[in-house]
């Protein structure tokens, strides 16, 4: 992505002030090479990217032209799924709550459902017996210990009379299919991995004479970062290669001698389109506090970090070279946000040269920030595309106006 201080003045002239920007180039780049990585060991392995971490239509489209599947988790994320042309067999639904209605039409069009509860089993069921004629895909969810130190409230406990009775319960009527195991573990320590893989094979050896169709690790992946970024965190950020060497050997190894391998699937959503995404924003102010020097931008904590780690993403600023506002050079600047909330700041200790009307432009926000930005104080900004061949700017969602907001509301009382 090739940016520059007259491309941003460019964008802002179209758009307004602050924007997404969506770098779908990397984004392939990403989806490519941790396909690949899985590939050289395990050649049967699939993403089904997870929709939940960003649902921006462009991305979800090109997953599937890159012969990606979709795993989402509610009926909405269905529904992207749908009006995108995602055919059903490449829709995978996870979650802890299923709306009755998509679990149907979802199964009878041939797309597979993954069992978290015996809420979910009982629609399944009700599906199937009421629906003879169709023959439907599911799959359960495992929850088993990896060694995180974390109790997971994802699936059935493998230890449980639930989940020998969920498994009965599928497999005595007829057209019902148990066609996978699936398990997702929201830390993505690479340590984990090896267990993730142990323990979904466990469970085939014991509960499948023959292969299932699919076998899901889920998600939890680190993806690519800035150094600076990197440094913040307390563990060696695993590559690709490294999560695909945890877990396709062992699946390699044991399905060598089977005859059949199933579809690994991995659910990805961080590690693919973490760094495919940036956030401008511009400097409104900057001002100095009881010796403190805080620049405000025309941006939120929560357009770039709604999880609120408090680590400092990557940087950079954009110096606005018609500004007739002074260049100063600042030590321990803090950008905050333009929220009324005290902890709004999206970068803390920036040292450099800074002036009213520069962007700074931050790295790694493609996580989780478009989806989780919550409607406050403003309504969210643009997402733009920019190509380099052709030096053209694609608009991949507007600017969000008062309407968006508050047409569900009633104002007349």
């Amino acid at each position: 992505m090739n940016l520059s201080i007259d491309k941003l003045q460019e964008i802002s002239n179209i758009y307004g002030d602050s924007f997404y920007i969506l770098d779908t180039e990397q984004f392939k780049i990403n989806f490519n090479e941790l396909q690949e990585a899985f590939r050289n060991i395990y050649p049967n392995t699939y993403i089904a990217y997870s929709y939940k971490t960003n649902y921006t239509p462009r991305l979800c489209k090109v997953v599937d032209r890159l012969g990606g599947f979709a795993e989402v988790v509610s009926d909405m994320e269905y529904d992207i799924a749908k009006k995108l042309g995602v055919e059903p067999e490449k829709i995978y639904f996870n979650g802890p709550y299923k709306k009755a209605e998509a679990v149907k039409e979802l199964l009878l069009a041939g797309g597979t459902v993954n069992v978290d509860s015996d809420y979910d089993l009982e629609i399944v069921k009700e599906v199937a017996i009421n629906n003879p004629e169709h023959n439907l895909s599911v799959g359960i969810r495992c929850n088993f210990d990896v060694q995180d130190g974390v109790l997971s409230r994802f699936g059935f406990d493998v230890n449980s009379k639930e989940f020998e009775d969920a498994i009965d319960t599928i497999r005595q009527i007829s057209n019902l299919k148990l066609d996978g195991l699936h398990s997702h573990f929201a830390t993505r320590s690479i340590k984990t991995w090896p267990q993730r893989a142990t323990g979904i094979l466990e469970l085939v050896d014991k509960y499948f004479e023959e292969a299932p169709r699919f076998l899901s690790l889920g998600g939890g992946l680190y993806g690519k970062m800035a150094d600076s970024l990197k440094a913040q965190f307390d563990v060696e950020i695993p590559t690709y290669e490294d999560y695909a060497n945890a877990v396709a050997n062992q699946f390699k190894a044991y399905f060598k001698e089977k005859g059949k391998q199933p579809m690994l699937l991995i659910e990805p959503g961080s590690a693919l389109v973490g760094d495919a995404m940036k956030f401008a924003a511009k400097v409104v102010s900057i001002k100095d506090v009881r010796d403190k020097k805080i620049a405000t931008l025309l941006g939120s904590i929560y357009n770039i970090n709604p999880t609120l780690n408090k680590k400092n993403p990557p940087i950079k600023v954009y110096h606005n070279e018609d500004n007739d506002k002074e260049q100063l050079t600042y030590e321990d600047l803090d950008f905050g946000g333009f929220t009324c909330i005290e902890s709004d700041y999206l970068y803390r200790g920036f040292s450099g040269e800074l002036a009213v009307g520069d962007y700074v432009v931050f790295g790694n926000v493609g996580s989780y920030s478009v989806v989780l930005k919550p409607p406050f104080i403003l309504p969210n900004f643009p997402m733009v595309e920019c190509n380099n061949d052709t030096d053209e700017i694609y608009l991949i969602k507007r600017k969000e106006c008062f309407d968006d907001l508050f047409h569900t509301f009633k104002f007349e009382f």
